[in-house]
């Protein structure tokens, strides 16, 4: 008889382990709070308008494509993609903007253009950065956290000087030029921490931003969630929406031996959640969860956000579908992030135009906007404050890019640290989970493995390998591994 496993949540790492499982063998239900399914990465539609809620950014595309290849598919067989060229924009101010290509030989010149010799520089770290994306994505991101022993290899030991250096020293050991430093660090933002506080081991970052490009599934995002969806329906993998689980039910032995969804309890021979960590573990009995309050409190988290889901009457100018506003100084920002966390009082903020590139995202003549402030989490959450913000980004919008937009806001509406809580159950409301600092990095990080309730798993940003929708790819499968070897 079939081994049953009942899934908390359907974010990107429990869709990943529903395939996965049910390829197995395993019979599988995925258990969803909300209405639809996609965790965070849920799409908005209204008024002709369409939203990613959550992720916007498609890249390392080799890791989509692996997990496919896993099931004898192809990411063409579910949603289409178009490499985006420019990749993204970032303004430093007014009139004083960089355009990053899509091809790699564009952005070397651009760096030659801003700074002389730059270009061999970037190349210089572009083939370390390479060289560590070789082996951190292929090889030891897939490993499960359990012993510090999986990082030792012959090709991690000669990279020993990446894991105690940091992002920022490395890349401003021989560029200078500070809107080129900006880009650089850019992709850390990925990882929820400061470039200061993230090892140089994570340039792989800029392997991905500039080596293998940044991608759009037509459609958005949602695509790839209903890809995963329909490969999931495929192995026979069953989904159940607007159900809230109560209770992860353990019996006198420790054993988890199913879940409570009003009150009714559903029998399994496994569970695995894929919701936030800290709320899963308040789902048990305080005996049997692995991590105190306090444990929770000393994390660095990723950020939370402030986002705006926005649709303007008319097709904006000097925009990429990719913008970033760094026209204040990220350090200061993220001290209200990462040290006194409060409101920022000049945020950088990020915005995505993927109507640029889609139609499919706005009515003909209209654009389709997402900003997204980063935020600390646990902050104070009102309206009010939403408003100053969103009054606050859309002047630097109008100045910077030289046009008038607000005038021309047919639709808006805002998600927040309250959104995240009460949405996605997310500890103080953070979007990105922990950062990846180097105390919080792999075997450091939460265990897939519950250490005191058998058959209890856990997967998802809060666990390896961390933030992000390819990193959430592989934390699926890393969970999948470690079910299957412990219940073989």
């Amino acid at each position: 008889m079939k081994k049953t496993i009942h899934i908390i949540g359907s974010g990107f790492s429990s869709l990943a382990a529903s395939c996965y499982l049910a390829k197995a063998g395993y019979d599988v239900v995925v258990f969803e709070k909300n209405d639809n399914i996609g965790g965070r990465a849920r799409q908005l539609k209204v008024n002709g308008f369409t939203f990613d809620m959550g992720p916007t950014w498609y890249w390392m595309p080799d890791v989509f494509e692996k997990f496919f290849a896993d099931f004898g598919k192809k990411p063409s067989d579910y949603y289409q993609l178009e490499k985006l060229d420019p990749a993204y924009q970032v303004y430093f101010g007014k009139e004083d903007s960089l355009t990053i290509s899509g091809n790699l030989n564009e952005i070397l010149e651009l760096f030659e253009k801003e700074e002389k010799g730059s270009a061999k520089h970037l190349q210089r770290f572009l083939n370390t950065a390479k060289g560590n994306y070789d082996v951190a994505v292929k090889n030891l991101v897939y490993k499960p956290g359990i012993s510090p022993l999986e990082l030792i290899t012959p090709e991690t030991i000669v990279r020993l000087h990446h894991v105690f250096g940091n992002i920022r020293k490395q890349v401003s050991k021989s560029i200078k030029n500070k809107k080129l430093l900006k880009i650089l660090e850019f992709p850390v933002l990925f990882l929820g921490a400061k470039p200061q506080n993230t090892p140089a081991l994570y340039n792989f970052m800029n392997w991905a931003d500039f080596g293998l490009g940044t991608w759009h599934p037509k459609g958005g995002m949602y695509k790839v969630v209903e890809g995963m969806v329909n490969l999931a329906t495929d192995l026979g993998v069953e989904f159940v929406t607007n159900a809230t689980v109560e209770e992860i039910v353990v019996n006198e032995v420790g054993e988890a031996i199913g879940i409570m969804i009003n009150d009714k309890f559903l029998s399994a021979d496994i569970v695995l959640s894929g919701a936030d960590y800290h709320h899963t573990e308040t789902l048990i009995p305080n005996v049997y969860r692995q991590y105190s309050e306090k444990y929770w409190t000393k994390k660095t988290f990723a950020p939370s956000s402030l986002l705006f889901y926005v649709g303007f009457d008319k097709k904006l100018k000097s925009v990429c579908h990719h913008t970033l506003f760094f026209d204040t100084e990220f350090d200061v920002h993220a001290v209200s992030i990462y040290d006194t966390p409060e409101w920022p009082k000049e945020p950088l903020f990020y915005a995505s135009f993927p109507s640029i590139t889609d139609n499919s995202f706005a009515p003909k003549g209209k654009e389709a906007a997402t900003f997204l402030i980063p935020l600390a989490p646990g902050i104070e959450d009102t309206n009010e404050i939403r408003e100053y913000y969103f009054n606050m980004i859309i002047e630097r919008l109008e100045k910077l890019t030289q046009q008038s937009v607000k005038e021309n806001i047919i639709f808006k509406e805002s998600f927040c640290v309250n959104d995240f809580i009460n949405d996605y159950n997310s500890y103080k409301g953070n979007a990105y989970g922990l950062a990846n600092t180097l105390t919080q990095t792999a075997f450091l990080r939460p265990k897939i493995k519950s250490k005191k309730v058998k058959n209890l798993f856990f997967t998802g940003q809060l666990t390896v390998p961390g933030p992000g929708v390819p990193p959430a790819l592989i934390s699926g499968k890393i969970a999948s591994d470690l079910i299957i070897k412990f219940n073989r």
